[in-house]
């Protein structure tokens, strides 16, 4: 029997991550060609926003690797300790935002000046003298210990110190950390001053190198920067909001001070860009292109990948009619497929290999209509537990939620469902005090509808997120849940209401409901619901203390005032973090801090301190606590001083 009538054995459609799959898997060959990797690519858009699974990390390795850039690159992929250390980074006199797009910009530096040097050697010709300011940058790189690419978590470690403390070796580009006032008194500034001129004068001498070579004029390619797999270090705090903006703060400086010498693209998950609330946010987008499959691009993806592991071209009619059955109870087995999962390639590509291991567990040498029903109901439970894993950073409560979709038909009246969630609203408010404040029935629905749990009719159809850009109306009454999920739920249709033309009631749970045990395996810690405002501010004090101790460590007081000065700090942030006392606010216990840090800024300056970055900081945490308890909220220039 030839290979086409016994496929199972040589079937294979790719491993479910893009790491793997670009080195030993199907995505070097079988690499779809989309519209955000041609925009990309080409330099159009920088800034590529997907779901998780939706083929970011693909598209990043098919730039870096591919071929079809024709130049250099370099990728910058986080993991959690040089996370830590971006989160940790501030800077007296700056924003956290603004902070931590310096520590981004001192990172894209570093790639250019290597960048720089290397290429002068290898494209601008060994025997000619190398140009004066590649030589600088040379020197730069040489007395700052970073001539090799280290570790990305070293490279942070040591940029911050330096730019922190001012000792950045810059003194090649003519620049000293430190400035002469009229009086002839050594002035340092506050911190960010200082590491505001080292930085601006490094990018300038990267970009006088770049000149130097004129590379535009000799056809050479930018060094194209690549920055992936964000959600790694992302947290959902205020520390990892200032992470992202600053990036992308820093991604737009370098577009401007570069110019065509270096570009950068950034591949950042759809519930992380959601999230951000900055100022400047208007300006990304003609910048942004988001990642969408529609069913058709899926089944190519399924056929190419068919194909090459078959080693021949087959068609759609032999994928779907001679490896796998041409209909899946009465439907079309693609659609059947598809319509199981979510619209990306990872659910895609997980789907059909389950199939497949079905099949061959089971001796089959095709994909039988009985496999792909077996392995339903193991992908739908992956599916599940994923998306729970997905949203892992404020939504604790997504089990609980699930359960009340338990045995029921897959359609629900938005009544009943606001009926069921009251039976257990008041245990989950006991459960996660925190969330009191939004956790209620519709904010439950927007965010099953944004994580694509939830469906909603509008008019012959049903509308699911990424197939619609407008959220859920609280006038849209029939939610259904999504088909990737019904058969880990055991939801089902009830067929007497759906020949009336009815949404049927479902059971009401009851208040300390019992889940599956499924349902019970799964944790999951977030879903992006916005905690209390108690809560939120008695967090904003804790990443103030946790800054300013940071802070006074590094500090240039002398061991007996320093010590004294986070004595007296620690004792009074411990005021803030007790238990709240009878009819005392969380305002009041703020207020409390705050008074703290003006009288310990005051002392400083009145035992001769005052010009301190650490007193300075003291009154910026001040000012910044004030500003928080007031309403103000978000990145930009309201968000926490770094």
């Amino acid at each position: 029997m030839d290979q086409l009538h016994r496929p199972v054995h040589d079937l294979f459609f790719g491993r479910d991550d893009a790491e793997h799959d670009f080195a030993d898997g199907l995505l070097r060959q079988g690499f779809q060609h989309t519209l955000p990797y041609e925009a990309a690519l080409s330099g159009r858009k920088s800034l590529v926003i997907g779901r998780k699974g939706s083929g970011k990390s693909a598209i990043c390795a098919q730039l870096a690797h591919g071929g079809a850039y024709s130049g250099p690159t370099a990728e910058i992929v986080p993991d959690n300790a040089a996370g830590d250390e971006i989160r940790r980074f501030d800077l007296q006199g700056l924003t956290s935002d603004t902070a931590k797009s310096l520590i981004w910009r001192y990172l894209f530096a570093l790639e250019a000046a290597r960048h720089v040097v290397d290429h002068s050697d290898a494209r601008h010709g060994r025997s000619l003298r190398r140009p004066a300011p590649v030589r600088v940058l040379r020197d730069f790189l040489r007395a700052n210990g970073e001539e090799t690419n280290a570790r990305l978590t070293d490279q942070l470690r040591r940029g911050a110190s330096r730019l922190q403390s001012a000792t950045l070796s810059v003194k090649m580009f003519g620049v000293e950390a430190s400035m002469q006032t009229g009086e002839g008194v050594t002035e340092s500034g506050s911190e960010g001053a200082r590491a505001m001129r080292q930085l601006d004068a490094l990018e300038a001498g990267v970009q006088e190198a770049f000149d130097a070579l004129d590379c535009t004029a000799a056809g050479h390619p930018p060094l194209l920067v690549l920055v992936d797999q964000l959600e790694l270090v992302w947290q959902a705090d205020p520390d990892s909001h200032a992470l992202i903006t600053g990036l992308l703060m820093a991604t737009k400086h370098i577009a401007r001070t570069y110019r065509k010498g270096m570009r950068c693209v950034l591949f950042v998950r759809s519930d992380i860009y959601d999230t951000l609330n900055f100022a400047d946010g208007d300006k990304f987008r003609s910048d942004e292109i988001h990642i969408t499959w529609t069913p058709e691009a899926l089944q190519d993806l399924a056929l190419a990948r068919a194909s090459l592991s078959l080693g021949r071209n087959l068609t759609h009619s032999q994928l779907w009619g001679d490896v796998f059955p041409a209909t899946v109870r009465g439907e079309p087995t693609a659609d059947y497929l598809i319509r199981r999962s979510l619209p990306r390639p990872r659910d895609a590509i997980q789907f059909l290999t389950l199939c497949r291991d079905v099949a061959w567990e089971r001796g089959h040498a095709t994909v039988r209509e009985s496999d792909i029903l077996a392995a339903t109901k193991r992908f739908s439970q992956w599916k599940l537990e994923d998306l729970a894993r997905e949203y892992n950073v404020g939504f604790p409560f997504l089990r609980e939620v699930f359960a009340l979709f338990e045995h029921s038909d897959y359609r629900v009246a938005r009544e009943t469902l606001q009926e069921r969630f009251a039976v257990i609203r008041a245990n989950l408010h006991e459960t996660y005090p925190a969330y009191t404040d939004h956790l209620n029935a519709q904010a439950v629905v927007e965010a099953l509808f944004a994580i694509g749990f939830l469906g909603v009719r509008r008019g012959e159809g049903v509308a699911y997120a990424g197939s619609t850009a407008l959220p859920v109306q609280p006038y849209e009454d029939e939610l259904h849940v999504h088909p990737c999920f019904r058969s880990a739920l055991h939801c089902e249709e009830n067929a007497t209401a759906h020949r009336a033309g009815t949404v049927p009631a479902l059971p009401l749970p009851t208040s300390r409901q019992t889940h599956t045990s499924f349902l019970r395996s799964i944790t999951v810690t977030d879903a992006g619901f916005t905690v209390n405002r108690e809560v939120r501010l008695l967090g904003e004090v804790e990443l103030a203390a946790q800054r300013l101790l940071r802070h006074l460590g590094r500090s240039g007081l002398p061991p007996r005032v320093r010590d004294e000065t986070t004595r007296e700090l620690t004792d009074g942030l411990a005021q803030a973090r007790r238990p709240a006392q009878d009819d005392e606010t969380v305002d009041t216990r703020v207020r409390t801090t705050i008074a703290v840090l003006e009288s310990l800024a005051e002392r400083l300056s009145t035992i001769g301190y005052g010009r301190e970055p650490v007193t300075l900081r003291l009154a910026d945490e001040a000012r910044s606590l004030e500003r928080v308890l007031g309403g103000s909220t978000g990145g930009g220039d309201s968000d926490s001083s770094g």
